[in-house]
This record gives C-alpha cells, structure tokens and sequence, in this order.
C-alpha cells in the first residue's frame, strides 16, 4: 500500500516528534512544580469568587481550613505557605459554611447578609433561598458552583499550558537546531536513517536519545547565515513546535501503527498459492448433465 521510502519518512519524523513532545511535557510538569503553577491559579480563582484579592477575609479564613489546606497553621495566620493544588468540592463548600458561621449565635441568613462584596452576598443568598434553608441543599448548590468555576479555570490552565508547551518546544527546537523541513528532505533522500527505530520508547531513556541523535537533527555551523535559507529553517522550527501541542501519546500511537505497517509487508507467494488451493478445494463440484 506505502513504499518503504514513505514509511521511513513517517516512521523518522514521528519518532522525532514524540520524544520532543515527551521532553517538552516532562519539562513542562517539572516547571508547574517548581513554580507552583496550578496552587497559584486555584488560589487566584478562589479570591475573585469570594472578591478577596488581598487574602485577608473570607479566602483566608477558607485556607485557615483543615479540609482545604490541611498543612496550614491557623496560629500564625500563615496558612498561604503552604497552597494546595487542588480542593474537593465537597470540602470547599463545607469550608465556607463554617467560615460563615464563626459565630454560632449569628443565623446563616444574617451571615451572609452581613458580607461586605455584593456579588459574593448575592450568589450565596440565592443559593441559600433556593435551598429552603436545607444545609445540605446549601452546600450542594455551594459545590456545584465551585466546580462552574474549576471548570473555567481549567479551560483557561489548559490554554496556558498550550502556550508554554509551544515556547518550550520553540526553543528546544532552535538550540537542537529540530527543522522539520530539512528533516523530511534528508529522510526522503536517505530513509534507511529511521530503520533502526523499531517501535515507541516506553520513557526518556538512553535508547530513545540515541536514537533521536541518528536522525538529521543538531547544527553543522553556528551561528547561520540571515538569508532565505534561514527563514525556511525557521518555518521548519515553527513546524516542529506546533506538532508538540499533539502530545507524545498521539505520535507513539501513530509510530506504533506505522512500525506494525511496516513489519507486515507483502503476503508470500507460497501462502497465497496455498489459499488459492484450499479455496479450489472447498468450491462446489458442479452436477452431471442428464443425458
């Protein structure tokens, strides 16, 4: 169906495309956890749904919580030393109703009137009327608005992460020099350089290096020239950052169906003779004419 030349090509820049997308994505998780990227966005998303930008009212009493940061001391009134990335809904919204009933004396209703941001005042009024003042009703209707905006949040960690995902892999494919275009010409005019690659590396180990060092890829002369070769390599890099935003599951897939293609190849002849025999074998012997 292919010829082995369009194999190898496919082969070669899928195998390339993968591990970079793998190195961008290990890369990228390491940065999320050194720069604390999704504790920084939950907790910047908790203080525009409570309208504390400061930290200093209801968001801080929310953190001081044991169920939202279990690691935070509320002796100190310190407890953003220490941000979780993550907050069930559930506990959020039981978090919230003890910080609106500090005071036990005070009613749930009165509570809440008593809030200082209209907008955060009016959310949990309608949502306390429309539970009839039924607690768990409340919180359920607490939860589920915590999960509109998690859902929010999401969308938008996803776009930024799209975004650092494609400037990582733009400027790991500007120092290994990874040009697409360069990498498709010299696999088609030399394809026997991705015969080697015998299927998806399971991690980023020695193995996957080396055999993403085989192909076509690194500087023969630094710095390059500023003419219309360079600006072709660099439509190259912009080519190869944009197939990481793919993810490194889509390429190994597709690597993994391109190698078993190959590996299949044609049908012997000596099988197809056989079948071809088995199959006269099995036809019908047609009746004798009558006489």
């Amino acid at each position: 169906m292919f010829g082995s030349t369009v194999l190898e090509v496919a082969i070669g820049l899928t195998f390339c495309y993968g591990t970079l997308a793998l190195v961008v994505s290990t890369l990228q998780e390491a940065l999320a956890a050194a720069f604390s990227l999704r504790a920084n966005m939950l907790l910047a998303a908790i203080k525009r749904m409570l309208d504390d930008p400061r930290c200093e009212a209801l968001a801080q009493s929310l953190y001081d919580h044991p169920l939202v940061n279990p690691h935070g001391s509320t002796a100190n009134r310190r407890p953003l030393s220490v941000r979780p990335s993550y907050i069930e809904p559930a506990h959020f919204a039981i978090a919230l109703l003890d910080s609106l009933r500090s005071n036990p004396a005070i009613p749930l209703q009165a509570a809440i009137e008593a809030l200082p941001d209209e907008q955060v005042k009016r959310v949990l009024l309608a949502l306390y009327r429309q539970s009839s003042g039924d607690l768990q009703r409340f919180q359920d209707g607490i939860a589920g608005w915590f999960n509109s905006a998690m859902e929010r949040l999401s969308g938008v960690y996803k776009r930024r992460q799209l975004l650092i995902s494609f400037l990582l892999a733009m400027l790991l494919a500007i120092l290994l020099n990874i040009d697409s275009i360069h990498l498709f010409q010299t696999l088609w005019q030399n394809p026997a350089l991705a015969a080697q690659i015998k299927a998806a590396p399971s991690a980023l180990d020695a193995e996957a290096l080396r055999q993403l060092w085989a192909l076509p890829i690194g500087w023969s002369t630094f710095p390059p020239q500023l003419d219309s070769a360079f600006a072709l390599q660099v439509a190259g890099w912009l080519i190869t950052a944009g197939t990481t935003l793919f993810g490194a599951p889509f390429w190994f897939d597709l690597l993994q169906r391109a190698v078993q293609l190959r590996g299949t190849g044609a049908k012997p002849a000596a099988s197809r003779t056989q079948a071809d025999g088995s199959a006269a074998a099995l036809a019908p012997v047609p009746a004798a004419g009558r006489d």
